[in-house]
């Protein structure tokens, strides 16, 4: 009996030790936020405000844009294409509260349905311990009684200031002339500037996005799409410079898929930031590529 005891106890203990260790890298703030870290990395979300990505810090280096202003901070995410909805963005998916929950090494958000588009988001956030990234898994449902097209696309601020590189063909970045791409070391690279006038363009990427302030490289992988793949009059790769010197937006876009009542797609992006004061620009593009 006493041996029985002590096995039970053991089996429990280990029970609850890899529980403890499932969600270590996951912790509760209160207000709704959530802080998920791994080796250096931490990253705040915030499920009351959309389900926004609030913070992404290589220790205490923060790398998305922090202004105080709507649809100018955080990372988001919406439906493509955007002349389904125009603007605003959705409240929904962008705005509205998400339910919240911890499942043994996850975080899963889910949005309310918009009445207007039919769709309902989920946001799922894990880590990959190997290879010190975050995991955001996007879902998009189909809660209608009607068969509908939609992309997934994600948004991020940054500041205006440093470099935004990705691996596309120049003479494919639309509109032409808009904004000054420089093709080296095998990507194509815009160097931030100030103007007076909002800008954005469209490229065929190859399932990654990056962007360097000079002492961090944060770089974005997803599944790289044919240029037949994305939404009409979207892309795979979309960068928007606002106004001024005040914030960039990276974004990538998921295949325009088909969903019948009740299906949903998954579309997975990984997360990485990493140090790179003092890199060369051809060794952060390898480092970038070899990245899985």
């Amino acid at each position: 009996m006493k041996r029985t005891i002590t096995l039970l106890m053991a089996t429990v203990w280990m029970g609850c030790a890899t529980l403890f260790a499932a969600n270590q890298n996951i912790k509760e703030l209160g207000e709704s936020k959530y802080l998920i870290e791994v080796g250096d990395l931490s990253m705040v979300v915030n499920a009351a405000t959309g389900g926004k990505i609030l913070s992404f810090k290589y220790k205490d280096q923060e790398v998305i844009s922090q202004l105080n202003r709507p649809e100018q901070f955080g990372s988001t995410f919406w439906t493509s294409p955007q002349k389904e909805w125009n603007w605003p963005p959705v409240q929904e998916y962008d705005k509205r509260p998400y339910k919240a929950e911890l499942k043994d090494d996850k975080l899963v958000l889910t949005s309310e349905v918009s009445s207007r588009l039919g769709f309902r988001i989920g946001k799922e956030f894990t880590v990959d311990a190997k290879r010190k990234a975050i995991v955001v898994t996007y879902s998009i449902k189909n809660e209608s009684n009607q068969t509908k097209k939609v992309a997934p696309w994600e948004i991020t601020r940054v500041a205006n200031e440093g470099q935004i590189f990705f691996d596309a063909p120049l003479e494919g970045i639309t509109p032409a002339g808009l904004m000054t791409f420089e093709k080296k070391d095998g990507a194509v690279w815009y160097q931030t500037d100030e103007t007076n006038a909002n800008r954005k363009i469209n490229a065929d990427g190859k399932g990654w996005l990056a962007y360097t302030n000079g002492s961090l490289l944060l770089v974005k992988k997803f599944k790289d799409l044919d240029i037949s793949q994305p939404a009409p009059e979207e892309a795979e790769i979309q960068v928007y410079v606002n106004r001024g010197k005040t914030y960039i937006e990276l974004e990538s876009q998921g295949a325009y898929t088909t969903l019948e009542p009740g299906q949903s797609l998954v579309w997975p992006v990984k997360w990485y930031l990493l140090p790179c004061d003092g890199m060369a620009a051809k060794k952060m593009v390898k480092k970038v590529k070899k990245l899985k």
